[in-house]
């Protein structure tokens, strides 16, 4: 019996190709076994039948930003094989307008910038992208977050003034924060590279409690209509 070899030199071999293009076509989902599309250039292979799909190009996938609504009660992932299988097990949105092609190879090496607590949903950014990592992992660019917080209690008269101070609570200084109703159970608060558990000690401070919260913006880029638990592409003209 042959022993198994991997999809990428049984395809080099088999078109007389280098092994690179051979990782390009089957990244680019352009090669089947036994008529199946496999994205992976180390799947093992035997004597399947091994397939050139008409039309197949060596065009590298170029790096992407995934921009993810997720579900309270889940972390972010925080590595990127955590952020891989995080990626995969959601849905691609299907009001998405990037004209992009889900690949495997998307949800490789992704990293996660400004990560929620595992009780926040709302907006997470993975990025393959050196300027995008850049800009959302300077400390020096602090750009502005903005949370629809719903809580319960009675608050702290003038305590929303006193938010935009920048409040001491628990023996710290809290981050400054713009702070307005929506309506009489739900608060939007803006403010910026807020620490785990600060959106809550904030409610805190002025005599509230947070009872959920979801992050809807970060910079320019608005979560929008992206329902729970999907996942679209970063749009090339979108900035943060």
């Amino acid at each position: 019996m042959t022993d198994p070899i991997r999809l990428s030199k049984r395809l080099a071999e088999q078109l007389g190709c280098s092994r690179r293009e051979a990782e390009l076509y089957i990244e680019g989902g352009w090669v089947s076994v036994d008529g199946q599309i496999i994205e992976a250039p180390f799947f093992k292979v035997i004597d399947q039948r091994v397939e050139l799909l008409p039309g197949a190009t060596t065009t590298e996938l170029p790096p992407v930003t995934l921009l993810f609504h997720k579900p309270s009660g889940q972390p972010t992932a925080a590595d990127p094989a955590s952020a891989q299988l995080q990626l995969a097990q959601a849905s691609h949105w299907s009001g998405d307008d990037a004209r992009l092609t889900p690949r495997e190879r998307h949800f490789s090496r992704q990293t996660a910038l400004l990560p929620l607590e595992s009780d926040v949903s709302g907006l997470v950014v993975f990025s393959q992208q050196r300027e995008v990592i850049r800009k959302l992992a300077d400390p020096r660019d602090k750009l502005e977050q903005e949370y629809i917080v719903e809580v319960a209690g009675e608050p702290e008269e003038g305590g929303l003034a006193l938010l935009a101070k920048g409040i001491g609570h628990r023996g710290r200084i809290l981050p400054k924060a713009k702070a307005s109703w929506q309506n009489e159970t739900r608060l939007r608060i803006v403010l910026k590279a807020p620490q785990a558990g600060d959106l809550r000690q904030l409610c805190e401070a002025i005599g509230l409690q947070m009872l959920n919260c979801r992050r809807i913006r970060i910079g320019r880029l608005s979560m929008a209509k992206l329902p729970v638990g999907e996942w679209r592409f970063l749009g090339e003209h979108e900035r943060f």
